[in-house]
């Protein structure tokens, strides 16, 4: 009995250690060393993979364009040409004319400070029944010692630093324009080269999600473009109104801003009609941002869903779930860019797979439309 458990327990301390234990360890580390290597790599080219992301889904965006003018005889690249041009040269007038305007109202801030110092504090003593010197407020505006002097001074010292964020702005907006002329004016080279490698039935695949990318993408530009106008007309009509200056710029600002920066982009596209406003009028303020915080709410229930679901064929809730996740992971960027990702995404997954007759059933009986019940009645 000794000797069977003493060559039992030699056989198991002389049992020699299995072939793939030493090979399953190097592969272990291989792999971990490697998911360093590629998340440092991830970590240092993101701001470049977002310039390309971003570069990508403007080619989809001007696509369609540079194809109709294709069709009519332009080469791919003049057309692609044109339409960037065209595009930055609408940004580039519209920013420089809301600039303008800005800059104008500063300035007679800067030249009028007294003026519009005296209007807010009576403005503030006669809503809330304060008793504020409006002399004392100007004396401490005025000191060089004050928090408003000291605050102006060490913006001074930031102008190195802005003008340095604004070269490196116009390197990656000159990034992203060299990167979507190349991605529409190489277009069907590009796909040349991806599909050669493809089998005939990948082939199809492929062509066909980008055509399904394209039209998404239209199809969210369209939408924003759409709801800026909207937008755009109800904010005038209110502005106009209220009696805040230059409201045709203003509701196009408002717009413009609010629509191709979601989320987040209403609040921040009134806060400059709203400080224009507050100039003149610190009670008119109010009535914009109680018009701005009512539109938005108008807009995110009633009139968004609407133009989303005929332009995006997307549900209401997956837009407003795609442009928070996409934001989280992007930031505004990804904001932007969720919704015709969420589109292409429900579109893709829509067209696969079998589909069968669904039973009848309450809890599956979709609602007849009001159209088809006034045919009914009227049989």
């Amino acid at each position: 009995m000794h000797s069977h458990a003493w060559q039992y327990c030699g056989y198991v301390t002389t049992n020699p250690m299995p072939k793939w234990v030493p090979r399953a360890i190097v592969l272990f580390w291989m792999m971990f060393l490697a998911a360093l290597v590629a998340r440092e790599l991830f970590h240092q080219l993101s701001s470049f993979l977002l310039l390309v992301l971003v570069s990508i889904f403007l080619a989809f965006a001007i696509e369609p364009g540079v194809n109709r003018l294709a069709k009519r005889g332009w080469r791919r690249g003049s057309g692609t040409l044109l339409i960037i041009f065209g595009v930055i040269t609408f940004i580039g007038v519209f920013l420089g004319a809301v600039g303008t305007l800005v800059g104008s109202q500063v300035a007679d801030v800067l030249k009028n400070s007294e003026m519009y110092v005296n209007d807010t504090v009576d403005f503030v003593n006669d809503t809330f029944n304060a008793n504020i010197d409006p002399a004392e407020v100007n004396a401490s505006i005025a000191d060089p010692k004050g928090p408003v002097q000291k605050f102006i001074k060490n913006q001074q010292g930031k102008v190195i630093s802005l003008s340095v964020n604004a070269l490196g702005a116009s390197l990656q907006l000159l990034t992203i324009v060299l990167f979507t002329f190349y991605f529409v004016a190489d277009g069907p080279r590009l796909r040349r080269v991806i599909c050669s490698r493809l089998p005939e039935a990948k082939q199809r695949a492929v062509l066909r999600t980008w055509d399904l990318a394209i039209a998404k993408t239209g199809g969210y530009l369209y939408s924003r473009a759409l709801l800026a106008l909207v937008s755009a007309f109800f904010h005038w009509i209110a502005f106009q109104a209220i009696g805040t200056p230059a409201p045709i710029a203003m509701a196009l600002w408002v717009g413009i801003v609010s629509q191709f920066l979601p989320v987040v982009g209403t609040y921040l596209a009134g806060v400059l009609p709203l400080l224009l406003t507050f100039f003149d009028s610190p009670f008119k303020a109010l009535l914009v941002v109680g018009f701005v915080l009512v539109y938005q709410q108008l807009e995110n229930y009633l009139i968004s869903p609407r133009i989303t679901a005929r332009t995006l064929h997307v549900h209401a809730a997956v837009a407003f779930g795609s442009a928070i996740v996409g934001g989280a992971i992007l930031g505004p960027v990804g904001a932007v860019l969720a919704l015709p990702a969420a589109a292409m995404a429900q579109a893709l997954i829509g067209s696969w797979g079998p589909r069968h007759d669904v039973i009848d059933d309450d809890l599956v009986r979709m609602p007849t439309p009001r159209v088809k019940r006034a045919m009914r009645k009227t049989r």
